[in-house]
């Protein structure tokens, strides 16, 4: 099997990413850490009541019984690789991993952030320090910028940034400032990111109504139920571009779907085709096709751990989403739910099954393909 491209990373942003690089007017309430009253390193960000630990961002590889201590750490006790780009390569080698995209952390969290200027600001002072831990291994670590989507025109300037920058693709707010995505008025927006060939990349907990700070919160029973639940924020976001006809009049639009897993795929094909056929929901309207179709051509799909993902011929059989190119694994590195230093040993009890040219479409092509990425 070829060496592996993550298509879902993260950093874990270090103290000086907000304050350091953000526009002096935002210096004084730019997120930072303070030590929380148990003594633990706390992001503090204006405008969210409770600050955000550290400690299971950078959950990677510790066994389940220990995570609750991890819960106490602070940004001392993080692995390095969570944010030095020397020690992150060391933990590629680890895993014959030749490449990452490179998401944000304490940056996912402030997409539901409710002020959008000051959102912007955060967004814009991250993607700079981003830039620099990218080009401590630019051929290894590829980032994806953030916008706050303020405005069309905002995010048009974000995403030419974002090229100017190096940036292989957009981490997207899931909830714009005005409207919704699938709004006339973001078509300019949606041609910016196919002129650019910058994929729109949304993640889960990004969205207003499935952020952190709900998303986990069950809403009957257990609280593992609250964790059956954060898929459904991606999913509400597909829903609008695929029955608002977003890809309909954007064909080329590249859409990441970054740890939502991808087993349930086929199953969601399957009953938005059916809500077209069957309901009369009049989306004769808006698209030509059937939904499931856009979701072949424009939808990519990254997971970690999903046996499911290689179980249905939809997405890995002949003409399937994985030989076409849009299943794409992730090792979700150094977040808690990482398979890392597991990796290849998921992947090689998951993937037994697959042909070779499947695996290697999976973990390296697919992904390479996508973001343009430079690796060998």
């Amino acid at each position: 099997m070829k060496p592996m491209i993550s298509a879902d990373s993260h950093i874990v942003e270090p103290p000086n990413c907000y304050v350091d690089f953000i526009e002096p007017k935002y210096r004084a309430t730019a997120p930072h850490i303070e030590k929380n009253k148990h003594g633990v390193d706390t992001f503090v960000i204006e405008g969210v009541k409770h600050g955000l630990p550290l400690g299971l961002l950078a959950g990677a590889g510790i066994p389940p019984a220990q995570l609750r201590a991890q819960r106490s750490a602070n940004f001392a006790d993080l692995a390095r690789g969570s944010w030095d780009p020397k020690s992150r390569i060391a933990i590629q080698d680890e895993e014959n991993v030749c490449g990452e995209i490179i998401y944000a952390s304490v940056g996912m969290v402030m997409c539901s952030h409710p002020d959008f200027a000051y959102k912007s600001a955060c967004f814009q002072a991250y993607n700079r320090w981003l830039q620099t831990f990218c080009a401590g291994a630019p051929r290894r670590l590829f980032g994806l910028a953030q916008t706050a989507v303020a405005s069309v025109d905002e995010a048009i300037a974000d995403f030419r940034r974002a090229k100017e920058m190096g940036m292989v693709g957009m981490m997207m707010t899931g909830n714009p400032q005005h409207e919704d995505y699938d709004h006339p008025d973001y078509d300019a927006l949606w041609q910016c990111a196919v002129d650019l060939d910058l994929p729109i990349c949304f993640h889960i907990l990004t969205s207003s109504d499935h952020g952190v700070e709900t998303a986990f919160k069950a809403e009957r029973g257990h609280a593992a139920n609250g964790f059956m639940n954060i898929i459904r924020g991606v999913q509400n976001v597909m829903g609008v571009f695929l029955f608002g006809g977003v890809f309909e009049r954007h064909p080329k639009l590249k859409m990441v779907v970054a740890e939502g897993d991808a087993g349930w795929v086929p199953h969601y094909m399957y009953r938005a085709d059916h809500a077209a056929e069957r309901l009369g929901t009049g989306l004769e309207r808006f698209i030509s096709k059937k939904p499931s179709t856009y979701v072949a051509n424009n939808i990519w799909f990254t997971f970690q751990d999903d046996a499911t993902a290689y179980q249905t011929e939809v997405l890995v059989g002949d003409k399937a989403l994985a030989d076409s190119g849009h299943l794409i694994w992730a090792s979700d590195y150094p977040h808690t739910d990482s398979t890392y230093p597991r990796s290849l040993d998921v992947l090689n009890r998951q993937m037994a099954r697959l042909t070779e040219t499947q695996r290697n479409a999976i973990v390296h092509d697919n992904v390479k393909q996508l973001f343009n990425l430079p690796v060998d």
